[in-house]
Protein backbone atom coordinates (compact mmCIF):
# COMPACT_ATOMS: atom_id res chain seq x y z
CA UNK A 1 0.00 0.00 0.00
CA UNK A 2 1.44 3.35 -1.07
CA UNK A 3 1.71 5.87 1.76
CA UNK A 4 4.04 8.51 0.27
CA UNK A 5 5.13 9.95 -3.06
CA UNK A 6 8.61 11.38 -3.54
CA UNK A 7 9.52 13.54 -6.53
CA UNK A 8 12.68 14.60 -8.27
CA UNK A 9 12.69 18.39 -8.65
CA UNK A 10 14.21 19.59 -11.96
CA UNK A 11 12.31 18.17 -14.91
CA UNK A 12 9.79 16.26 -12.79
CA UNK A 13 8.16 18.60 -10.28
CA UNK A 14 9.15 21.96 -11.79
CA UNK A 15 10.37 23.26 -15.12
CA UNK A 16 13.56 24.98 -13.98
CA UNK A 17 15.24 25.09 -17.40
CA UNK A 18 14.31 28.73 -18.17
CA UNK A 19 16.14 30.11 -15.13
CA UNK A 20 19.13 27.78 -15.37
CA UNK A 21 19.34 28.77 -19.03
CA UNK A 22 19.06 32.43 -18.11
CA UNK A 23 22.13 32.12 -15.85
CA UNK A 24 24.09 30.39 -18.59
CA UNK A 25 23.16 33.00 -21.18
CA UNK A 26 24.16 35.79 -18.81
CA UNK A 27 27.61 34.21 -18.71
CA UNK A 28 27.73 33.87 -22.49
CA UNK A 29 26.61 37.48 -22.96
CA UNK A 30 29.39 38.70 -20.65
CA UNK A 31 31.87 36.96 -22.93
CA UNK A 32 30.45 38.33 -26.16
CA UNK A 33 28.76 35.05 -27.10
CA UNK A 34 25.21 34.81 -28.51
CA UNK A 35 22.47 33.35 -26.30
CA UNK A 36 21.53 29.71 -26.68
CA UNK A 37 17.89 28.78 -27.26
CA UNK A 38 16.19 27.02 -24.37
CA UNK A 39 15.69 23.98 -26.60
CA UNK A 40 19.45 23.46 -26.70
CA UNK A 41 19.72 23.52 -22.91
CA UNK A 42 16.57 21.74 -21.77
CA UNK A 43 17.74 18.12 -22.41
CA UNK A 44 20.74 18.47 -20.05
CA UNK A 45 19.08 20.61 -17.39
CA UNK A 46 18.81 17.70 -14.94
CA UNK A 47 22.61 17.55 -14.90
CA UNK A 48 22.78 21.05 -13.39
CA UNK A 49 25.95 23.11 -13.76
CA UNK A 50 27.85 20.23 -15.33
CA UNK A 51 25.29 19.82 -18.10
CA UNK A 52 24.70 23.52 -18.74
CA UNK A 53 28.39 24.44 -18.80
CA UNK A 54 29.02 21.54 -21.14
CA UNK A 55 26.48 22.90 -23.61
CA UNK A 56 27.36 26.56 -23.13
CA UNK A 57 31.15 26.38 -23.06
CA UNK A 58 32.07 22.82 -24.07
CA UNK A 59 33.79 22.41 -20.74
CA UNK A 60 33.71 19.55 -18.23
CA UNK A 61 34.90 18.85 -14.67
CA UNK A 62 38.68 18.55 -14.66
CA UNK A 63 39.20 21.49 -17.00
CA UNK A 64 41.33 24.22 -15.34
CA UNK A 65 38.55 26.79 -15.74
CA UNK A 66 35.64 24.56 -14.76
CA UNK A 67 35.49 25.35 -11.04
CA UNK A 68 35.50 29.13 -11.52
CA UNK A 69 32.84 28.92 -14.25
CA UNK A 70 30.72 26.64 -12.07
CA UNK A 71 30.91 29.05 -9.14
CA UNK A 72 29.95 31.97 -11.40
CA UNK A 73 27.05 29.99 -12.84
CA UNK A 74 25.73 28.96 -9.44
CA UNK A 75 25.94 32.49 -8.10
CA UNK A 76 23.96 33.82 -11.06
CA UNK A 77 21.41 31.06 -10.72
CA UNK A 78 21.00 31.68 -6.99
CA UNK A 79 20.21 35.34 -7.77
CA UNK A 80 17.59 34.32 -10.35
CA UNK A 81 16.00 31.19 -8.87
CA UNK A 82 12.42 31.83 -9.86
CA UNK A 83 12.18 34.37 -12.67
CA UNK A 84 10.43 31.96 -15.02
CA UNK A 85 10.45 28.61 -13.23
CA UNK A 86 7.01 27.03 -12.85
CA UNK A 87 5.39 23.74 -11.98
CA UNK A 88 4.73 21.45 -14.90
CA UNK A 89 1.07 21.67 -15.97
CA UNK A 90 -1.03 19.43 -13.77
CA UNK A 91 1.49 19.20 -10.93
CA UNK A 92 -0.36 21.53 -8.56
CA UNK A 93 -3.57 19.57 -9.08
CA UNK A 94 -1.66 16.31 -8.56
CA UNK A 95 -0.32 17.51 -5.19
CA UNK A 96 -3.83 18.57 -4.14
CA UNK A 97 -5.11 15.10 -5.01
CA UNK A 98 -2.24 13.37 -3.19
CA UNK A 99 -2.95 15.41 -0.05
CA UNK A 100 -6.68 14.73 -0.39
CA UNK A 101 -5.86 11.03 -0.19
CA UNK A 102 -3.94 11.66 3.05
CA UNK A 103 -0.66 10.62 1.42
CA UNK A 104 2.58 12.37 2.26
CA UNK A 105 4.85 13.77 -0.42
CA UNK A 106 8.33 15.19 -0.61
CA UNK A 107 11.24 16.15 -2.84
CA UNK A 108 14.49 14.24 -3.33
CA UNK A 109 16.81 16.05 -5.74
CA UNK A 110 20.49 16.26 -6.61
CA UNK A 111 20.09 20.05 -6.49
CA UNK A 112 21.85 21.51 -3.44
CA UNK A 113 19.62 22.49 -0.50
CA UNK A 114 20.63 26.16 -0.86
CA UNK A 115 18.72 26.20 -4.17
CA UNK A 116 16.06 23.54 -3.66
CA UNK A 117 14.51 24.81 -0.43
CA UNK A 118 14.26 28.51 -1.39
CA UNK A 119 12.93 27.56 -4.83
CA UNK A 120 10.15 25.43 -3.38
CA UNK A 121 9.29 28.28 -1.01
CA UNK A 122 9.11 30.69 -3.95
CA UNK A 123 6.79 28.24 -5.70
CA UNK A 124 4.67 28.16 -2.51
CA UNK A 125 5.11 24.43 -1.98
CA UNK A 126 7.99 24.30 0.50
CA UNK A 127 5.69 24.37 3.53
CA UNK A 128 3.59 21.53 2.12
CA UNK A 129 6.43 19.08 1.46
CA UNK A 130 6.98 16.48 4.18
CA UNK A 131 10.69 16.50 3.34
CA UNK A 132 13.15 18.20 1.01
CA UNK A 133 16.35 16.23 0.47
CA UNK A 134 19.06 17.96 -1.57
CA UNK A 135 22.14 16.64 -3.25
CA UNK A 136 24.25 17.75 -0.29
CA UNK A 137 21.89 16.59 2.48
CA UNK A 138 23.39 13.12 2.93
CA UNK A 139 26.78 13.50 1.25
CA UNK A 140 25.59 11.18 -1.52
CA UNK A 141 23.63 11.83 -4.69
CA UNK A 142 21.39 9.74 -6.92
CA UNK A 143 21.75 7.10 -8.30
CA UNK A 144 22.89 6.23 -4.77
CA UNK A 145 19.73 5.29 -2.82
CA UNK A 146 20.80 7.03 0.40
CA UNK A 147 18.98 10.34 -0.29
CA UNK A 148 15.75 8.40 -0.81
CA UNK A 149 16.31 6.33 2.31
CA UNK A 150 16.97 9.55 4.25
CA UNK A 151 13.61 10.85 3.06
CA UNK A 152 11.95 7.67 4.32
CA UNK A 153 13.50 8.17 7.73
CA UNK A 154 12.27 11.76 7.91
CA UNK A 155 8.70 10.91 6.91
CA UNK A 156 8.72 7.67 8.94
CA UNK A 157 7.59 5.57 5.99
CA UNK A 158 9.07 2.30 4.76
CA UNK A 159 10.64 2.41 1.28
CA UNK A 160 8.31 -0.29 -0.01
CA UNK A 161 5.38 2.02 0.79
CA UNK A 162 6.85 4.87 -1.28
CA UNK A 163 6.78 5.79 -4.94
CA UNK A 164 9.64 7.76 -6.48
CA UNK A 165 8.95 9.84 -9.59
CA UNK A 166 11.77 11.08 -11.83
CA UNK A 167 12.82 12.16 -15.31
CA UNK A 168 16.30 10.62 -15.43
CA UNK A 169 17.57 7.04 -15.43
CA UNK A 170 19.50 7.73 -12.24
CA UNK A 171 16.20 8.54 -10.50
CA UNK A 172 14.79 5.15 -11.43
CA UNK A 173 18.04 3.37 -10.50
CA UNK A 174 18.03 5.09 -7.09
CA UNK A 175 14.39 4.28 -6.47
CA UNK A 176 14.83 0.63 -7.35
CA UNK A 177 17.96 0.38 -5.19
CA UNK A 178 16.00 1.87 -2.28
CA UNK A 179 13.24 -0.70 -2.69
CA UNK A 180 10.58 1.76 -3.88
CA UNK A 181 8.10 1.64 -6.71
CA UNK A 182 9.39 3.84 -9.52
CA UNK A 183 7.66 6.11 -12.03
CA UNK A 184 9.42 7.68 -15.01
CA UNK A 185 7.99 10.78 -16.71
CA UNK A 186 8.11 11.31 -20.46
CA UNK A 187 7.50 15.06 -20.10
CA UNK A 188 10.81 15.73 -18.31
CA UNK A 189 14.31 16.58 -19.50
CA UNK A 190 15.38 12.91 -19.98
CA UNK A 191 19.07 13.68 -20.66
CA UNK A 192 18.84 12.31 -24.19
CA UNK A 193 17.52 8.94 -23.06
CA UNK A 194 14.20 7.10 -23.33
CA UNK A 195 12.20 6.46 -20.13
CA UNK A 196 10.88 3.26 -21.67
CA UNK A 197 14.36 1.73 -21.34
CA UNK A 198 14.90 2.57 -17.65
CA UNK A 199 12.96 -0.40 -16.19
CA UNK A 200 10.62 1.81 -14.19
CA UNK A 201 7.47 0.21 -12.83
CA UNK A 202 5.38 2.80 -14.66
CA UNK A 203 5.98 5.47 -17.33
CA UNK A 204 3.59 8.43 -17.49
CA UNK A 205 2.99 11.23 -19.99
CA UNK A 206 1.46 13.83 -17.63
CA UNK A 207 1.76 14.50 -13.88
CA UNK A 208 -1.92 13.72 -13.26
CA UNK A 209 -1.48 10.26 -14.81
CA UNK A 210 0.32 9.29 -11.61
CA UNK A 211 -3.02 9.14 -9.79
CA UNK A 212 -3.98 6.07 -11.80
CA UNK A 213 -1.12 4.17 -10.22
CA UNK A 214 -1.39 5.14 -6.53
Amino acid sequence: MIKAVLFDLDGTFADTAPDLGYALNRMREARGMPPLPIEAMRPVTSLGARGLLGVGFEIAPGHPDYDSLRDEFLQLYEQNLCRSTSLFPGTAELIDAIEARNLRWGIVTNKAERFAKPLLDLLNFGHRAACIIGGDTTGKTKPDPEPLLAACRIIATAPESCVYVGDDKRDIDAGRAAGMKTVAVRYGYLNGSSPDTWKADVVIDRPQDLLLHL
